[in-house]
């Protein structure tokens, strides 16, 4: 059992989990797959105690994640405001997952969450957790939430609880935010989760499909442009980068989750240590940085980007034009990367 899970705080959570609570699961915006993985997964868990729960995201998921169990069901607060805003005023007991930081949800979802009165219960593996939950599990060696959520479970001795539904969306989470157990986070332990659930039952192979293979012909050519056009090279800092405009996203007809995973081709380039995909998106360009070994991304895109996250995988944002971002972004990256190449 991982020791953030520690039994006195487990008991006073058991307490509460009754079948009369008003349970919310929350995670971040522009949810990823751990974010619904872990939080459907939660959300199942907790229905075979007969505990009833409701998965609140700030907008919509990528639709290579709609074939999980009750994913139609997940409620968000961009097309159920009004139903979000209701849910979470009732609520008594919040589960936010994948996020250790409220303003994660989004300027317009984050202060109903910062206001309810419930008792907040955090289970994340970002670092540096915000001090907001009554019970904060963090643990930054984890490779995805969806492990710590397992963790949950066996902590609370019920793995035999754990069903095809609970494992797919426990090892969707795992497999998408460890990059296909093949991100430095992935630890020896991440293995045997994997192998625990597929012990239980899980058909891997039919969930790496439902996630991977499943290209259209406009994301196809949409990859092939980017590479082809748009992707600079700086070999003197081990360094790619490649970016989209509005308007080219728009002319070949992207939809949500397009453009999911489009960094790490930049990163697999031979030589190169550092990466970074520029999008355009509505009043602000955001950027996902990766890197390779002891390169600290996240520093880099906390500095300069409004941004954090993992080591080798962060995120930031500009409110400037894709042009000045992409300047910015090379006049920062040069002595940053000078420093670890």
């Amino acid at each position: 059992m991982n020791n953030i899970f520690d039994p006195q705080s487990l008991e006073s959570i058991q307490k509460l989990l009754t079948n009369d609570a008003n349970i919310v699961i929350v995670s971040h915006k522009n949810p990823d797959g751990d974010a619904v993985g872990s939080s459907l997964a939660l959300h199942h868990y907790l229905a075979k105690k007969n505990i009833p729960s409701k998965v609140i995201l700030p907008d919509q998921f990528p639709s290579f994640l709609g074939w999980m169990k009750d994913a139609d069901n997940i409620l968000t607060f961009d097309k159920h405001r009004s139903e979000v805003i209701d849910t979470i005023y009732h609520a008594n007991i919040i589960f936010t997952l994948d996020f250790n930081d409220q303003g994660r949800v989004g300027p317009q979802m984050e202060k109903y969450l910062v206001n309810s009165p419930a008792t907040k219960i955090m289970i994340d593996h970002h670092q540096e957790p915000k001090d907001y939950a009554t019970f904060t599990f963090s643990d930054t060696k984890a490779c995805s939430t969806a492990e710590l959520v397992f963790e949950f479970i066996e902590a609370n001795k019920d793995v035999h609880l754990i069903d095809e539904y609970i494992a797919e969306c426990i090892y969707t989470g795992i497999m998408t935010d460890s990059g296909s157990f093949r991100f430095a986070s992935t630890s020896s332990k991440t293995h045997q989760i994997a192998a625990k659930l597929i012990d239980l039952g899980l058909d891997h192979t039919n969930v790496h499909e439902l996630v991977y293979d499943v290209n259209t012909p406009d994301r196809l050519r949409l990859l092939g442009y980017t590479l082809n056009e748009k992707l600079e090279i700086f070999t003197d800092i081990a360094f790619a980068m490649i970016h989209l405009t509005k308007e080219e996203m728009l002319s070949h007809n992207t939809l949500k989750g397009y453009t999911e995973g489009f960094v790490n081709y930049a990163l697999s380039i031979q030589g190169i240590k550092a990466a970074a995909f520029v999008k355009e998106d509505d009043h602000i360009v955001k950027i996902s940085f990766r890197s390779k070994g002891d390169i600290p991304v996240n520093e880099f895109a906390g500095e300069h980007f409004s941004g954090g996250g993992h080591i080798n995988a962060a995120g930031g944002k500009t409110e400037v034009s894709v042009e000045e971002t992409l300047q910015k972004i090379k006049t920062h990256i040069v002595p940053f990367m000078k420093k670890y190449v």
